[in-house]
Parts: structure tokens; sequence; C-alpha cells
């Protein structure tokens, strides 16, 4: 491995089941496999994955706390209509990991580094038993206090480290036109992260900055940019926009709640879903006219509401595209005063590099700058791919270049693991907890897994339905059928896939977290 560190070769076993990462993930998956003792390797001091070490003084949730939530464990204000900052919510993720003794399985300051398979490769065309009584994988963990390794061995590997976070990504420059040239300030939005209120405010304040992206961290850093920036001396902070996208102000839509359109069963009857036999295929292409009359029915409320046209904002691609992709925003409060004002400028570009003063454009136009904060999103991959071990690294995204995640949690052709947090949908928690309850009653072999033919198969149809849905689907994000997806994860358990108390709000009612608490 070439580290200076003191490394026992020897692995131990101190537990059948290891989850990687404890983030919201990590924090259900051990509390569903609670039962078996697991251990939680977590790489930082404490709980809370992205909302600890991925967001900003002003990070808030985008939606109301009721609908991101645990099922057996409420917020208790669940009522308040405010969305929860980043801090409220590490609170509430740490009274649920001390409410349900999570914290006793958390190994703090502990990153793996290494991953060794050590189990029989059995039958290709059967995945096995999750727990079959010895040790199929070795993990090598750097404990940072320390700065030693130590080799653990577990039957079962639980994977929670997620998409986002740890790893940015970073736009490729031209020979000598990179960060390098420029005699200012350059950081990914990870190294903003990292700042006090203090340290950030200092930072942005009468400065030139610019900001790199269009999501939203970056509509958010062009906020906290714009408000360390008021008064005579304050810069304008430059957003530079390479891919458009849509982000609404609020989740009603020309007086109608945003649920209406995509959280009820019936609602989800007009998109399209994996194994959806020929009846429902049939309708879905009557409805279809509906479907696009939706996207332009909200498109249309975001253009009056938000001066879109005005700076040349409005996306290319439908609405529905960035719902079905899991990438709509909210837009921050007072987004557009800021840039009445002149503290938030754009400037739409595909390519861009830096020279000394700043950054530079295609069109060979040159913007100065003091800061540039690139919000260009994670590597979530390469982490996975750098404690992988071949072949499972490079079967990870094979055959299509997305995971092919079996009910989002099992890689058919990767023995003993289990994914949970790679599948996006409009409530991750949700997911999260719901995948980790199966994941429990897969374990505790209460119901098994079909052939690995079949696993793959189901997976390649889900995509092929990405694909059909939006350009942006290698996000892999199922939004636009997610009831359907939980409806498969209930069937497989054994509950009732209909959780509603009548067909009127089964049909019309929006379908959330609070529907599937678990049943005995």
């Amino acid at each position: 491995m070439g580290m200076n560190m003191g490394e026992n070769h020897y692995p131990i076993s101190v537990s059948k089941i290891g989850i990687i990462g404890g983030g919201v993930s990590g924090i259900a998956a051990a509390k569903q496999l609670s039962h078996h003792n697991p251990i939680v390797f977590e790489a930082s001091d404490s709980i809370g994955g992205v909302w600890r070490h991925c967001s900003y003084n002003s990070t808030k949730l985008q939606s109301h706390r009721r609908d991101y939530e645990f099922t057996d464990f409420p917020w208790p204000d669940r009522d308040n209509s405010d969305y929860p900052t980043h801090l409220e919510i590490l609170d509430y993720l740490h009274s649920y990991a001390q409410h349900f003794d999570v914290l006793k399985c958390m190994r703090f300051n502990s990153k793996v580094v290494e991953m060794r398979y050590v189990g029989n490769n059995g039958e290709a065309s059967h995945y096995g038993s999750l727990l079959p009584g010895q040790p199929v994988w070795e993990v090598a963990v750097h404990n940072t206090h320390s700065d030693t390794i130590q080799w653990y061995s577990f039957e079962l590997v639980v994977v929670c480290v997620g998409k986002y976070g740890d790893i940015p990504k970073i736009p490729a420059f031209p020979h000598r036109k990179g960060p390098e040239v420029f005699k200012g300030k350059v950081m990914h939005t990870l190294d903003y992260c990292k700042l006090d209120q203090e340290a950030a405010t200092e930072l942005l304040k009468e400065k030139k900055v610019v900001v790199v992206g269009f999501k939203k961290s970056a509509l958010d850093l062009a906020m906290e940019c714009a408000q360390a920036n008021q008064g005579p001396e304050g810069q304008p902070c430059t957003m530079v926009v390479r891919t458009l996208h849509w982000a609404v102000p609020h989740y009603w839509i020309w007086g109608l709640p945003f649920f209406l359109f995509y959280s009820t069963r019936s609602s989800q009857f007009l998109h399209e879903r994996p194994n959806q036999g020929l009846l429902k295929t049939l309708l879905c292409l009557m409805l279809s006219p509906m479907r696009h009359g939706i996207s332009k029915f909200i498109e249309s409320y975001l253009l009056w509401k938000l001066p879109l046209e005005k700076y040349g904002l409005k996306p290319e691609h439908p609405f529905e595209e960035d719902y079905a992709s899991c990438q709509m925003a909210i837009m921050p409060e007072n987004f557009f005063s800021e840039a009445e004002k002149g503290k938030i400028v754009f400037k739409k570009a595909s390519k861009w590099w830096f020279w000394n003063g700043g950054i530079e454009f295609e069109d060979n136009s040159k913007l100065e700058a003091d800061v540039v904060v690139l919000a260009t999103g994670f590597d979530g991959k390469k982490k996975l791919k750098t404690i992988l071990p071949e072949p499972f690294c490079s079967l990870l995204e094979y055959p299509s270049g997305i995971m092919p995640l079996y009910r989002g949690t099992i890689h058919p052709l990767i023995p003993n693991m289990a994914f949970v947090g790679y599948v996006e949908s409009v409530s991750n928690l949700h997911s999260s907890e719901l995948r980790s309850v199966w994941l429990s009653g897969l374990v505790d072999e209460k119901f098994k897994l079909p052939s690995v033919e079949s696993m793959l198969s189901q997976t390649l149809k889900e995509m092929e339905v990405m694909k059909r849905s939006t350009r942006f689907y290698k996000r892999h994000c199922i939004s636009t059928y997610s009831i359907n997806h939980s409806d498969e994860i209930c069937k497989d358990m054994g509950w009732s896939s209909w959780r509603k108390k009548s067909w009127i709000s089964e049909a019309f009612g929006p379908y959330s977290i609070a529907d599937y608490e678990k049943e005995d």
C-alpha cells in the first residue's frame, strides 16, 4: 500500500457485518441491522455525512421536516413549516442515533482504504447467502488518530459512502491554463464547506468572486456571496453556467400543490416504469400528451414567477427531465432580488479556462476574479473504485455505465456486498430507510433473491426507462416511478404494496415516508 504507518496484516473478526460510512444511509443500515451488532467505519469524527461535511452556513433542507424523517422517529416539531437548517438536521440524526443506540456501532476516524475478496466464487448464476458462515471480505481500516492500519474480516459489507463529498470533481483544463496560472484563490465547494461563518465572509467580502455551476450548491453559494457584498464596496458574484436546470420557488404551481403532479399513485401512471406490461405501456403512451402538458404547465408558472428569460436562464430541456433526474432545486429566497441589485450576474459558457487575472471564455472575453469556487460536484464512483479490488472494480458499472443495483441495493456481480444511498429519489432518507429494512429481511432470509441473470435483467429495464425519461439518466434517479419501486420492495418483504386506508387517498393522496412504517 506504500503507507508509512503501522499495519496489522492479520484480520480480526469483530462482527459478521461491516458498514462503511456514518451518514444518513449508514445510520439507517446500522439501525435496521442492529440485531447483528454491525461495525460502522466512519472516516471523520462524527455521524452526519454530507450534512456534516458538505454544508454551507446557509444550507437548509429543500422540503418540510415531516418529509425527511425516519418512520419510527418523528421530528419533535414536525409541523413547523420552516425548512430545517443543516444544524437542525444534524441534531435530529444524533437524537435518532442515540435513541436507538446506534452510536455503539460506530468507529470514528476510521477510513477504509482497501478491500480483499476472500470468499469462494460459488455458482455464477446464484447470488448465495449474505451471511454464509465464513468471511468473504477483508477490509483495511486506517485509524487517522493513531496512523495505523488494521484489517478486519466480514461476511457482509454494506457500502454507505454515497455519491457526494470526499472526492471533488474538478474540470480538465488545457495545458498551462489551469488553476496554477491564476494569481487568486481557487477552491472547490468541499473546501468552502469547511469554513466557519467568519472565514467564509472574509473570503467573499469585497472580492470579485466567480462561482462555477448552477445546481443547488452553486445557487446557495452565490447567495452567500451576495449577502457578504452588501454596501457600496461590495463586488458582484458571477455565476459561470454550462448547463441550465429548472429551479422552483416553492412547492405550489398556479395554486396547486406540487405533489399532485408527481407524488401520487395516479400521477405515476403517466410515467413509464420497469415491468409495466402491455396494457400499462399502452396507457402510458396514450397519456404521454398529458405528461408533456404537465411539464409545460409547471414551466409556464416558473417563467411567470421567476425572471428566467430576462437573465437568459431558461433551460432548453423540459422540466420533467430535471425532475426525472433528481435535479430540481428550490431557488434560494430573494435570489433574484440580489440579481436585480447587480450582486449576482450570469455568464453562460460551455468552455472556459484560467488566466493570471481570472478566467477566460471561448469567445476570448475575460473575467477578472479574486476567488473562483468550483461548484462542480463530486466523483462518487472514484471513492468506490479506490477501495474495491479487481475484478469487482471493473464490474462496478458493467454493462451500461451505471451501477446495476437490484432494488437499489444489491449488485448482482459483487457477492456479499450491499450499497445503500446510491440510487436517488425524491427523499433519499426515505429510500435509505426502506432499502435498509429490505436488506435486513434479506440478511435474515425472510425472502430470497432471484437469479443473477434475473436481477441484471431488472436493473437493465430500469436503466432503459431512465434513458427514455431524461438525458441526465446517469444520475440514477427513480423519482418518476418511486412508488412502483417501493411497491416491489414491499412485495418482497410480504407487506401490502397499497399503503393507504382508502382507494381515494391511494389514488390521489401524496405518498410519503409515513406510509412505509415497518410492519411486524
